[in-house]
This record gives C-alpha cells, sequence and structure tokens, in this order.
C-alpha cells in the first residue's frame, strides 16, 4: 500500500506493507540510516525518533501508525533549538564513545528538553530510561543534558 509520511517537514511517499514498522521504512526504504536498529522490541532506544514532538521507538511502530504526524529523525534534529543545544553538549563534553545508540540518546534528550527545558536529575532520569548506552556514558549523557538545558533561551511569556 502507498503511505504519504511527513518527515523532517517533507513529504514522502511509501509503498509498504501497514504493518512494516517505521525503522525499517526510514532506513531500508528512504536510506535514511541515522537512526538504529538495536533491539527490535523497543527496549534499548537506538531506533528513537519524535512523532508530533514525542520520543517514540520506531522499531515497533507501524508505518500506518505514522500517517498524518509529523515525524522528525536524527537527520533533522539540528533545525530545533533542543536539538542544536544536545549536540553542542554532546560534542562539548566528549559523550560518544561507540557512538551507536548516541541518535536515540540524543532524540531522546531532544524530547526531554523540549517538554521540561530546566529538568532535575530524576526528571533526566525518567526521561532517558529505556536508552541504553553499552559502553556506559550515562554520566556524561546526563551531564550533557544539564549542560544543553542551560544553553536553551529561557522564553517569556508575552
Amino acid at each position: 500500500m502507498s503511505y504519504t509520511l511527513t518527515i523532517n517537514d517533507e513529504s514522502r511517499v511509501v509503498d509498504v506493507d501497514a504493518d512494516t514498522p517505521l525503522l525499517w521504512v526510514l532506513r531500508d526504504v528512504l536510506g535514511m540510516t541515522g537512526t538504529k536498529y538495536g533491539c527490535g522490541m523497543a527496549l534499548c532506544g537506538a531506533c528513537t525518533v519524535h512523532m508530533n514532538g514525542a520520543a517514540t521507538r520506531s522499531c515497533l511502530t507501524p508505518v500506518e501508525v505514522a500517517v498524518g504526524k509529523s515525524i522528525t529523525t536524527i537527520e533533522a534534529i539540528h533545525n530545533t533549538e533542543a536539538g542544536r543545544a544536545v549536540q553542542k553538549a554532546w560534542l562539548d563534553l566528549d559523550v560518544v564513545q561507540c557512538g551507536y545508540c548516541q541518535s536515540g540518546q540524543i532524540m531522546s534528550a531532544t524530547a526531554l528538553l523540549a517538554q521540561t527545558p530546566a529538568p532535575s536529575d530524576e526528571q533526566i532520569r525518567a526521561g532517558m530510561a529505556g536508552n541504553i548506552c553499552r559502553c556506559g556514558t550515562y554520566d556524561r549523557i546526563h551531564a550533557a543534558i544539564k549542560q544543553a538545558a542551560r544553553l536553551i533561551p529561557i522564553r517569556k511569556e508575552t
């Protein structure tokens, strides 16, 4: 079947089965390989994308569920204020070791900061729960989220 998806603010038409996971549509059909396959069971977070701004595990999300929603992948996260801040903090604090989980980590951190601009330590732990880093860079990830939060300008309500 043919589905029209909005990915990174661009309309894309794909011809796949309704139950095809969004991850495979992104990677295999559209060639967007920044989103990673980790476990295939939505347990590790490597496949995280944003769907209408919420961190979503794409490995178990059927493509038919994504129709009509705005999908953002790691390839376009720099287009958001939170995304730029997170990426800068990741580089400043040298978070990455092997790098495999990092696109999912960045997507979850960006969704967290978009919802909670100045998160507490507990909010960071809760927001990042389910994102596994096999290299164990959790302390650096946590510190980078704190730094990114400080980089995002505070908006005043008018």
